[in-house]
């Protein structure tokens, strides 16, 4: 070998040592990503955490002073989230691969959360402080009728007995006063997510909230045009038999009906009046006590979480109920505002649904994933759960006295179907509601509204009303692009319902297995499969709306 040779393999040789020296300095990807992770429980953490309490702090209270707090957690929550060094560091990571698939996991679900906040600091300040002040508004609204004050409860009772049509719009036109209180900050607020979503390279918010819930539009839209081929029909005929029933108990023609006469102030929910539940079988019972004892003989016990709950009304209390995961260490929280009826029976045993759900996800999983696969996943667990408060064979397990079963099933069925359609027909208006106003939020929003109103739950448009009917609901300022959860979580209600009884039966009230099935196969998980991988997991199917419309099909 010649010297040249010799000093050309020495060098070589050195560079490779040196290469491998600088390697060994150089942390790997995988550890890049633990230490992004150690930084972001350590320092954005303990903010999201105090956000919920804060937030939890408020909807009680309704006090200023407490919603002023919440504002200053949220700002800095946001602050941090919005920091362009971490979020590129983070970007980093994610663009060239982390090789442990949790690890994997856990950044995407950070890179999706630092990215919503990748917009100028006051910009996220002014978004969060337009909302809170919206959803103040909200908290301390009371419809005012003849001078008085109702609660939320007040004016569905109104709405569900009273057959003077006079006075229900009175009520049902108070309930909606609050859109026009609220409406110049909305419509800024709608303005400011949508600047928001374009700085960061979306269409408009619609979209941006679809892909940060590991959604899109096309692929939602697609979903509920399915839905909506798969009820057009049903509805139409269940929506007749509702108005003819309607009709009589008020004394008036079909033509007459309006919005007001239908029980719900936005048809949520099917009137009271075909395959009417008999409610006197709820008054007396006590409902917390009831969603208790069932939790508990299913293995899922909830006993520890009640002493945190807020459960009855009380004056400037959010009206809406929730359930709030404070720290994913185990302190969850209900807020209801439950009466004994059967209405709050289902509510209850809905959002103790979530509760269980965050409640039995392992403390094992990292902090990032130790939550639900997605909403629409929690929300089809609460769904679930709640469904047995229409279910005879239930209530009689639960020790209800119900005097005529049989009678009870055929109506219960009845109500079944009709709630499961008409609640459908209801999410084709927030979706496409919603959709259409991101788009363009400068058109005729009150007549959007309406025109949606009518095509999808066959209501007549109060005549001349010209009012922000639609800002008065809630969910467009607390949860806005949202809904589409709920029915896409009815659809896995039914899947998930359907495998379960397959397991351990039609009526599982006191059986161990049934929580044992959802802690393994639906809680389980977490957060480190997506919604259509645990669909997959508990199911073996993607999500799909075969089961829902074979519950619609049985409940004929």
């Amino acid at each position: 070998m010649s010297l040249s040779h010799l000093t050309m393999s020495l060098c070589i040789a050195l560079l490779a040592v040196t290469v491998s020296w600088a390697a060994s300095q150089t942390p790997s990807n995988d550890a890049r990503a633990k230490q992004f992770i150690e930084y972001y429980e350590a320092n954005v953490r303990p903010l999201e955490i105090a956000v919920n309490y804060a937030y939890w702090a408020a909807a009680v209270s309704g006090k200023p002073e407490d919603f002023q707090k919440k504002q200053e957690a949220d700002d800095a929550y946001d602050l941090r989230l919005s920091d362009p060094k971490r979020f590129a560091e983070l970007k980093a990571i994610k663009e060239a691969g982390v090789s442990d698939p949790i690890l994997a996991r856990e950044i995407k679900i950070l890179y999706l959360a630092f990215l919503e906040k990748q917009v100028p600091p006051e910009l996220l300040k002014k978004i969060s402080t337009k909302s809170n002040a919206i959803q103040q508004e909200f908290n301390v609204f009371r419809p005012n009728v003849g001078g008085k004050e109702l609660t939320d409860n007040d004016v569905r009772e109104v709405l569900t007995s009273s057959l003077d049509s006079k006075y229900r719009q009175e009520v049902w036109e108070a309930g909606k006063k609050v859109g026009p209180a609220v409406l110049t900050d909305l419509k800024e607020l709608i303005k400011l997510r949508n600047e928001a979503a374009h700085k960061l390279g979306f269409a408009d918010y619609y979209v941006m909230r679809l892909y940060l819930g590991e959604q899109d539009k096309e692929q939602i839209l697609k979903l509920f045009a399915e839905l909506d081929e798969l009820t057009r029909d049903q509805f139409h005929e269940a929506k007749a038999e509702i108005d003819a029933a309607l009709a009589k108990q008020y004394g008036i023609t079909v033509d007459h009906l309006r919005p007001w006469h239908y029980h719900d102030p936005f048809f949520q929910l099917p009137p009271s009046v075909l395959a009417e539940l008999p409610n006197e079988i709820y008054k007396n019972l006590d409902i917390v006590k009831t969603v208790q004892t069932f939790y508990d003989g299913i293995g899922l016990p909830i006993d520890d979480l009640v002493p945190r709950c807020d459960l009855f009304e009380k004056p400037g209390k959010n009206p809406h109920a929730f359930c709030q995961d404070m720290n994913r260490e185990g302190d969850i929280r209900v807020l209801e505002n439950i009466v004994p009826n059967g209405e709050w029976l289902r509510t209850t045993l809905h959002e103790f649904g979530h509760a269980v759900y965050s409640k039995n996800l392992p403390r094992t999983l990292p902090y990032a994933l130790r939550v639900e696969s997605h909403t629409l996943c929690t929300e089809g667990v609460a769904m679930m759960f709640e469904r047995n408060a229409r279910n005879v064979d239930w209530l009689m397990a639960m020790g209800v006295k119900v005097s005529d079963p049989e009678k009870f099933r055929v109506s219960a069925a009845k109500s079944l179907r009709n709630r499961l359609l008409v609640f459908s027909r209801w999410t084709q208006v927030m979706v496409h509601f919603e959709s259409q106003m991101y788009a363009n939020p400068d058109q005729d929003l009150n007549r959007l509204w309406w025109d949606i109103v009518e095509k999808y739950q066959e209501l007549k448009r109060p005549e001349g009303r010209n009012e922000p009917d639609w800002a008065a609901k809630y969910h467009i300022i607390g949860a806005p692009v949202y809904y589409h959860n709920y029915e896409m979580g009815e659809m896995f209600a039914s899947q998930i319902e359907h495998a379960l009884i397959g397991k351990v039966g039609p009526v599982y009230v006191g059986k161990k297995e049934a929580g044992k099935f959802m802690r393994e196969r639906v809680f389980a998980p977490g957060l480190t499969l997506d919604w259509n991988g645990l669909a997959r997991h508990a199911t073996g199917e993607d999500l799909n709306p075969k089961a829902f419309a074979e519950d619609l099909r049985a409940a004929k």
